[in-house]
């Protein structure tokens, strides 16, 4: 063909394309370290799942099938890209197994030109949704049609190159043959090396053939009226279309959203492996204090390396979260916050940092460059910054020796990048990661900021002040009395660990069953049951305390860690008198933290949510549903059960068993697409920053169901459903009751009279009536 072009075109392209991506390395380097090389197994285990299988990409069809097309086009036309720059040099080049006469190869050029059409049909998908049906949640731009535009003219010029390839093989013989005029030509001289790879010209087939090139032998049929100059034109363009194509797609794509084909499957490989609702862990109280104090008397308090204030303090696998973006919006588009209108937009808090590291790449990569050994992150940076107070204009590269200017400041990202509000008005609900095709994490940043806010700045929504000193001085964010802590159970009979420290089960009440009086039904209803099915449990009344979630969740790491500590010393205390086995739990955020994070403390226990234990409890027969309870159910998922823990069934499976409920679902907004309540993330305690409610507008998708009771197994949840249906004037029609308070009514256990109200209907002979639809 022309082995110096090509030998040019591939070494020059592979050139710029790598030092285009060694300065993206470095531009990472300047985060901070954290370990992603640890549990190998499951690190391919997740990389087959999430990047090459794309199971997230199931939630938006039909553009999950369409990048579905157009990532096994990449795969499989990895190898066909290859062949073509091998021809470049050797016309009968053919990567030893795939010639068009050989069985692989046969079968490996059906498999392309099947899959070059299908490539065509996502890439048409996509096109539809961005230049016909405009989504919303996209990204548009003239970058994304231009690599739409290429993807679809790689596949065309390669059908093109072999449908001219096969006409011209049957024009060659009688043209070419040896002897006539024409074969000492230069047309045939270019004819003998585009028909090379295809073996005996003789032999090819004329005409169409579904195997075993469909989509060629089709290109040749559409062509074979053309002449051989014409012909000999059109393979050579579609040639040296496909194979630089090829080149200038991989050189855009570290400058784009694109760059995600390079970037997700090592994003998914090193994504996080501890569990989902762990945060990270700064360390004991004590601990973090010191990083407070020493803060304070830093002349800028917010480069101590507490949550995230500086670009350094960001990790390097943040910074590769941000390279792994495409910019889809699936993200915002499923968060609560942002579809009720708040200015957090997940999507565009990630577009926000990634473009200030862009924007800021020759400053901060000329920061690394001189980093002494070792020194990384947060660790470099103030190197870099003690180099530059020694000489304010120049600094050394000790390596090389050379002399630059210093030019970039680092800044706070929170409120130059970042508005305080973005990060305010996140409810943690991880809807947004849950839905993220890439597994970027949004969670742990928005936290890491807040903990910076707050622990460096003191900077918080001024409706948090009274639950912060509510937890630190009564263990509850109401300020109520510790001694009315177990006053829930008045009348039950439940004893305390204080008084059966060998008990086996431990039923953790938490703040809200503990002192709201609609929750405080929940708790009642579950120790019913469970003294009813003879569990041996019992409550640490005034021992307990808030877990601290409210606190981690709204950056408050210090008052947390107190309150962990605390807790931890009274389990861990009863563990070695050798009760507390299990602990059983109706708050998911109680259940979440104990589970995942109190490890961190020194707690290992079994962690049981209650909907969990009681099914079990149904399982055994040692529970048995007996009195219908009638009438249209809809439950409503917990963001720190389901998204969070992946107890989606449990809580269905207990209303199926009760005798008279009819189980609905809304639509689209179920199991781990529910919305949000829009509690989580110390929102219970804020003001939301417009009118525009997420307790209202999930009360409506499940109010749009036509059930009659709302069932939920959270009590943040149920008070903000509770409050939905308020303001929709509903408390009267449609009732909001916990699943254990139904399993309650129909297992009828004691024979309990509770009293009828707006809240929770009376026990009734022979059937527990929830209002008619």
């Amino acid at each position: 063909m022309n082995p110096t072009a090509m030998l040019l075109l591939i070494v020059g392209a592979h050139a710029l394309f790598f030092w285009s991506v060694l300065r993206r390395w470095q531009l990472m380097r300047v985060g901070s370290w954290t370990n992603r090389f640890d549990r190998i197994p499951d690190r391919i285990a997740a990389t087959l799942r999430y990047a090459f299988a794309q199971e997230k990409m199931a939630y938006y069809q039909p553009a999950g099938w369409a990048h579905k097309l157009i990532f096994v086009g990449f795969l499989v036309l990895l190898a066909r890209t290859i062949i073509l720059w091998g021809r470049g040099f050797d016309p009968t080049w053919n990567l030893f197994l795939l010639g068009p006469t050989q069985p692989i190869g046969k079968v490996y050029e059906f498999a392309k030109d099947i899959v070059a059409v299908l490539v065509l049909t996502g890439v048409a998908v996509f096109f539809y949704y961005r230049v016909i049906k405009h989504q919303k949640r996209l990204t548009h731009s003239a970058e994304a049609i231009l690599i739409l535009g290429i993807i679809a003219t790689m596949m065309i010029s390669d059908v093109t190159y072999d449908g001219a390839s096969i006409v011209l093989a049957g024009q060659y013989t009688e043209m070419c043959a040896p002897g006539t005029p024409a074969s000492v030509g230069d047309t045939c001289r270019k004819m003998t090396e585009l028909i090379a790879p295809l073996g005996n010209a003789s032999e090819v087939h004329q005409g169409f053939s579904f195997f075993p090139s469909p989509a060629g032998s089709a290109m040749a049929t559409a062509l074979k009226k053309l002449s051989p100059d014409v012909l000999v034109i059109l393979a050579q363009v579609g040639f040296w279309t496909h194979s630089s194509l090829v080149l200038i797609f991989l050189n855009i794509l570290p400058y784009s959203k694109h760059f995600h084909v390079v970037t997700s499957i090592p994003n998914v490989a090193l994504k996080d492996l501890t569990p989902r609702g762990r945060l990270p862990f700064m360390g004991n109280a004590e601990k973090i204090t010191e990083l407070a104090m020493a803060a304070a008397e830093m002349p800028e308090p917010t480069k101590a390396p507490i949550g995230i204030a500086k670009v350094e303090h960001l990790s390097w696998k943040a910074i590769l979260d941000f390279y792994t973006c495409t910019e889809c919006g699936r993200c915002s588009d499923n968060c609560p916050a942002h579809k009720t209108g708040k200015i957090l937009s997940p999507k565009h808090l990630t577009l926000a940092l990634r473009d200030h590291l862009y924007d800021h790449q020759d400053e901060l990569v000329e920061r690394e460059m001189m980093w002494g050994p070792g020194l990384e992150g947060a660790a470099a940076a103030d190197a870099a910054e003690a180099a530059a107070e020694k000489n304010p204009e120049l600094l050394a590269d000790e390596r090389e020796g050379a002399m630059r200017p210093v030019r970039y400041k680092s800044i706070d990202l929170v409120p130059e990048i970042v508005h305080p509000d973005v990060l305010w008005g996140c409810t943690t609900c991880r809807a947004c990661e849950e839905q993220c095709p890439v597994l970027i994490s949004y969670v742990d940043k928005i936290v890491e900021m807040r903990r910076n806010l707050v622990l460096v700045k003191g900077e918080f929504p001024h409706e948090l002040q009274k639950p912060f000193q509510a937890m630190e001085v009564n263990g509850n964010p109401w300020n109520l009395s510790r001694m009315d802590r177990s006053a829930w159970s008045d009348g039950l009979d439940i004893p305390t660990f204080a008084e059966k420290p060998d008990a086996q089960v431990l039923y953790w009440v938490g703040c809200a069953a503990s002192y709201d009086d609609r929750a405080k039904k929940i708790a009642r209803a579950t120790a019913r049951l469970m003294k009813a099915a003879g569990v041996d449990f019992a409550i640490l009344g005034q021992e307990e305390s808030c877990t601290g979630d409210p606190a981690r969740r709204a950056g408050n790491e210090l008052l947390f860690a107190m309150l962990a500590e605390g807790n931890a010393a009274v389990l861990s205390g009863y563990k070695e008198q050798g009760g507390m086995k299990q602990v059983v739990t109706a708050c998911p955020h109680c259940f979440n933290t104990i589970k995942n994070e109190y490890p961190d403390f020194g707690v290992e226990l079994e962690v049981v949510h209650h909907t969990d234990f009681l099914l079990g409890l149904l399982a055994e027969n040692k529970l048995v549903p007996k009195k219908p309870v009638m009438g249209r159910v809809v439950y409503h998922d917990s963001c720190y059960l389901g998204r969070y823990n992946d107890i989606y069934e449990s809580p269905r499976e207990i209303l199926k068993a009760i005798p008279g409920v009819e189980l609905v679902e809304p639509d689209y907004w179920t199991k781990t697409r529910g919305l949000c309540c829009g509690a989580g993330g110390a929102q219970m305690w804020m003001e939301e920053q417009n009118l525009n409610r997420v307790n209202v507008k999930r009360t409506l998708q499940l109010v749009d169901t036509g059930a009659k009771t709302v069932a939920s197994a959270c009590p943040f949840c149920m008070t903000m459903l509770t409050d939905g249906l308020k303001s929709q004037s509903l408390e009267d029609t449609i009732k909001q009751m916990d699943v254990a308070e139904l399993l309650d009514l129909s297992c009828a256990v004691d024979e309990v009279s509770l009293p009828a109200g707006p809240q929770e209907p009376a026990v009734a002979e022979p059937a527990v009536a929830v209002p008619a639809e």
